[in-house]
């Protein structure tokens, strides 16, 4: 290559065969063309046969692919170094070797980047294969956003468009001694040290995938080297940015994100001793760098878990991620028309913490609209006609304080005649389906329809499926709409919920019924 190329692309390779060879077509196949692009690809000692791939990559095309042979590193970090030394574009872009992008991804970064004189350029990212990519920072193109003002630290990857002489100014490489997350402080100092980062939304640049056998990196990473990783982002924020709210708004997302997913559920799986020894790391990195500031900013779930694990013991801190994880709410307090949840610290004056930040008002409906089946009868509803007496039970007493427009219960789309009475310390639920609605509409082969409950309480509206601890059923009825009849089945599903099973009586199966009631035959 004679010139100096536009877009320098790095990609980091170790066993990501066949996604590697998508990777590279989108890569050879991009509309900025052959002549403006480089690609430096760097195999990490692959045993699968991706090496190959890659020198036949650059035969194919080598004025434009470059191939580096290196043995494993045990990361994407060191890989990345030796791209990166060896780019020699304007501009350099990182892209993961199971990844791929859109056709007009490079040319549409470097044209923006050049058009409004961006330091790094961040083009909408999705996932694949139900990969999970933070959507926030793509909300909208943007020719600036601020690192301490938006949803870029929520975006740190390395997958954008860094101008390269940003970088060595700066001398960014990735962190060689993180397994994981190396290329975090990479992009986080590469954005804090721009003069300009940009954002596109308006084409899927990047498309990041979800392997099926789930060996990407951050998904088959152990959790000592997640500890560890969380440990020393927060660090390197800490020694990058000076103390107060710039910095707070960065260490909110490592708080948020790396800290908290270390104190879910799989935590309790942990070996007490380990368990302890997580506790201990991660409380003194919360006691050194978890601010009021912090906290204030933080989901309600999120900031009472981290709060506990500095201020709690590991007793306490336990029994908080086995409420949360819970999926049944614990004791409430209702107060002046707001749900406070009992779950650890909750007015303990050794914790000290204010209410609202129990305050789960926002999820009474949902709470409401769980009710619990306890019979399915066949009755008569209040005009003296058949119907389909379904009782349910809810545990919260609240319910039963509604106005009837806030409760329905339906089968299908049709919803019945919702009575409710207090019940100890729940409530009753009572919903009549009259049998002539039941048939009005039903499909030609009949359908099963489940029974869901919708409740509009607190300002907030939610519906959940009635679901039972025992299977609950009504007799089969056989039932007559004008001239066709049906088989009515009101029942449970494997799944615990509610169902009600309709299907037409044709002659067909009429006569299927008799031959299984009267086999033909004799002696």
């Amino acid at each position: 290559m004679s010139r100096q190329p536009d877009v320098t692309v790095v990609v980091a390779v170790y066993n990501t065969m066949p996604y590697l060879t998508t990777c590279l077509e989108s890569l050879v196949g991009q509309t900025i063309g052959l002549d403006r692009l480089e690609v430096v690809a760097v195999d990490d000692g692959s045993t699968d046969g991706s090496g190959a791939e890659l020198d036949r990559f650059a035969a194919r095309y080598p004025d434009t692919v470059r191939v580096l042979h290196q043995a494993n590193s045990g990361g994407p970090a060191a890989p990345s170094n030796l791209g990166l030394d060896h780019a020699r574009g304007r501009y350099v872009f990182f892209i993961g070797s199971d990844d791929h992008l859109g056709p007009e991804a490079l040319e549409r970064l470097v044209a923006a980047a050049d058009r409004w004189e961006s330091d790094v350029v961040l083009g909408r990212m999705v996932g694949t294969n139900k990969r999970y990519v933070h959507q926030a920072i793509y909300a909208s193109t943007a020719e600036q956003v601020d690192l301490f003002d938006s949803e870029l630290p929520w975006s740190l990857s390395n997958t954008k468009l860094f101008r390269r002489d940003l970088v060595e100014r700066h001398g960014l490489r990735f962190r060689t001694d993180m397994p994981m997350g190396s290329d975090q402080p990479f992009t986080l100092e590469a954005c804090f040290r721009a003069t300009k980062v940009s954002v596109l939304a308006d084409y899927e640049y990047y498309y990041a995938v979800k392997r099926e056998n789930a060996q990407n990196i951050t998904y088959a990473s152990r959790f000592e080297e997640r500890l560890r990783c969380a440990e020393e982002l927060v660090g390197f924020v800490a020694g990058l940015i000076e103390p107060g709210p710039r910095r707070e708004a960065v260490l909110l997302r490592h708080f948020s994100w790396e800290v908290a997913k270390l104190l879910r559920a799989e935590f309790l799986e942990l070996s007490p001793d380990v368990q302890q020894h997580v506790h201990d790391r991660i409380r003194k990195l919360a006691e050194a760098y978890l601010t009021e500031g912090v906290l204030a900013r933080m989901a309600r779930d999120v900031r009472v878990r981290v709060a506990v694990a500095r201020d709690g013991d590991l007793a306490q801190l336990r029994e908080l991620i086995r409420q949360q994880s819970d999926k049944v709410l614990p004791e409430v307090t209702v107060e002046d028309g707001r749900w406070y949840a009992h779950h650890v610290g909750f007015r303990d004056p050794a914790f000290g913490y204010p209410d609202d930040w129990y305050d789960i008002t926002d999820q009474a409906a949902k709470a409401l609209a769980n009710l619990t089946a306890t019979g399915l009868d066949w009755g008569r509803d209040a005009t003296g006609a058949r119907a389909l007496v379904v009782t349910a039970r809810s545990r919260w007493a609240e319910l039963s304080e509604l106005s009837a427009e806030a409760i329905e219960v339906s089968v299908g789309e049709l919803a019945g005649v919702t009575s409710v009475a207090p019940d100890g310390t729940g409530t009753v639920v009572r919903t009549d389906f009259a049998m002539d609605r039941l048939l009005a509409v039903v499909a030609a082969n009949g359908e099963r329809r489940v029974v869901r409950a919708k409740v509009t309480a607190l300002g907030g509206t939610a519906s959940a499926p009635l679901r039972t601890d025992r299977r609950v059923a009504a007799p089969r009825l056989l039932a007559r709409h004008g001239v066709r009849f049906h088989l009515v089945t009101p029942t449970t599903n494997h799944k615990g919920q509610v169902i009600v099973a309709i299907t037409p009586v044709t002659p067909g199966r009429f006569l299927a019924r008799l031959r299984r009631i009267w086999p033909s035959g004799g002696k």
